[in-house]
């Protein structure tokens, strides 16, 4: 088995930030992370930091700086991640920062920079999923429904409006995938042109999931796709778009 990646800790401040620290900590152990007490031996740092007062602002600002110094992988949360602009500003080149209290956007942000281990013994489902296709081939849905209502279609009815799954919900997916062997990915939806229309997509907006890196994956997406579906919203005028790895 693959040694475990490993995840270098830098806590900060009072009590409270201490028992985020713990929460964070627990998490990483439980998803089979390994915690370097160093940061040469680290994969990459987290850094708890406070924003209480001045002096606090600057150790803060200090231990990051020493974090990106010895290590250059750096993802930054607590109080002072409250203050994203002052981090970026100062440290432009950490990899994320979040708020106090954020132990789910941190670990997300550890899984994009440092995928999450697979223990054969323990995880049941791999993380591509159970699939039905054969091994080199999958089916890659990103999108439910249909905005029209063309009288011969019964599929607004039975899967309802436009669901446009977020850019990086799709292309965790199809890094997993791919991952996992697959050559051919399948895109398929009810309205594939439509894709993001109701997510309002736009090259500024947020995207759940990856930030920037799914900001940049909806321009190259969008830019590639061109117009793959008739818009009458019936599933044989849909031409399945494939992507070989």
């Amino acid at each position: 088995m693959a040694a475990a990646p490993k995840v270098g800790f830098v806590s900060l401040g009072c009590p409270k930030a201490l028992v985020d620290s713990e929460g964070i900590l627990t998490r990483l152990r439980a998803e089979g992370y390994a915690i370097s007490p160093s940061y040469d031996g680290a994969d990459l740092v987290v850094v708890n930091t406070c924003g209480f007062i001045e002096s606090a602002i600057q150790e803060s600002l200090d231990a990051i700086g020493e974090a990106l110094e010895e290590n250059g992988r750096v993802i930054v949360t607590g109080c002072l991640g409250a203050k994203g602009d002052v981090v970026r500003r100062t440290h432009p080149k950490v990899l994320a920062v979040t708020g106090p209290h954020a132990l789910e956007e941190v670990m997300t942000a550890v899984h994009e920079h440092l995928p999450k281990p697979h223990d054969p013994f323990i995880d049941l489902v791999p993380p591509q999923g159970i699939k039905l296709t054969p091994r080199h081939y999958a089916y890659l849905k990103i999108s439910e429904g249909c905005n029209h209502r063309c009288t011969f279609c019964i599929i607004p009815s039975l899967r309802g409006d436009l669901a446009s799954r977020p850019i990086g919900e799709v292309m965790r997916e199809a890094e997993n995938l791919v991952k996992a062997g697959v050559k051919e990915l399948l895109v398929i939806s009810q309205d594939t042109s439509a894709y993001g229309v109701d997510l309002k997509f736009s090259s500024t907006a947020p995207v759940s999931g990856a930030g920037g890196r799914s900001r940049r994956a909806w321009a190259i997406w969008r830019r590639h796709s061109g117009n793959w579906a008739c818009g009458c919203g019936c599933t044989t005028c849909i031409p399945i778009r494939t992507w070989t790895m």
